[in-house]
């Protein structure tokens, strides 16, 4: 079994705002991260990190709907992709 504790969402809005070089706080839930500078490379690195975390996530799961609320829902298991 996988202690999925460690993908909180305050833990996804950290790992995205470091990648972005901005306050976790600053970005909005239904901002588009995209248009906020992430690229398909840093998307792929938040995958691996959050997979080593034990995460279930793909890139189409979140480049489909690149807003920080659903990678957060995703990501904690909140929703399925």
């Amino acid at each position: 079994m996988t202690d999925r504790s460690v993908l909180s969402a305050e833990r996804v809005r950290a790992d995205v705002a470091e990648l972005l070089g901005r306050e976790p706080e600053s970005i909005a839930p239904e901002e588009n991260l995209l248009d906020l500078g992430l690229d398909s490379i840093r998307i792929m690195s938040l995958i691996d990190r959050w997979r080593a975390a034990g995460a279930t996530v793909e890139y189409p799961d979140l480049a489909e709907r690149p807003e920080l609320a659903h990678w957060i829902a995703v990501v904690t298991g909140e929703v399925r992709a």
